[in-house]
């Protein structure tokens, strides 16, 4: 659904040594930069930005916003919180359940240097649902294989038809 989110915070190069060691915890690295202005990180391709703000502005914080990043483990999380405060960022939820959030909602929140909210979350999923899906991949793997093995008959009898002076 989302290309990309920016944030905006007052100095690019403080706040990259922040999220370059908080973000290493959730397997995401540097992707892009543009100095003086931003910086991108994500997996391969550049999914979330810190950068000066485009009006040249003072950089604030949206109250209610803030960026979630996934993660795949509890420990994930709190490593991500841990090297979050050690970056000199602010505690706003330590790594825990949150129930209100659902039943299998684990996560934590951090304020940056700036005091943009950040938070590293895990939504496992209920046993039903892994279920489905499990069967969901199943089906695929099954059609593409009977597929497979229906363009590989058709060029068996392609190859005979060519042997005997036929076409297929």
């Amino acid at each position: 659904m989302l290309h990309h989110i920016s944030i905006g915070v007052a100095d690019v190069a403080r706040s990259a040594q922040f999220y370059d060691r908080v973000l290493q915890e959730l397997g995401f690295k540097r992707v892009m930069e543009v100095l003086p202005y931003g910086i991108a990180y994500g997996d391969n391709q550049p999914a979330f930005w810190i950068g000066l703000p485009h009006d040249q502005g003072t950089a604030s914080t949206g109250n209610g916003v803030h960026v979630a990043f996934n993660a795949t483990s509890e420990e994930m999380i709190r490593a991500f919180h841990s090297a979050a405060l050690e970056a000199g960022g602010t505690d706003d939820g330590a790594p825990g359940p949150r129930p209100d959030y659902g039943p299998d909602y684990f996560g934590a929140f951090v304020r940056d240097l700036d005091g943009n909210k950040i938070e590293a979350v895990l939504v496992r999923l209920p046993a039903a649902a892994k279920k489905k899906a499990a069967k969901k991949a199943r089906k695929k793997a099954s059609a593409k294989k009977a597929k497979s093995a229906k363009a590989g008959g058709a060029k068996k009898k392609a190859v005979r038809g060519k042997k005997r002076g036929k076409r297929a």
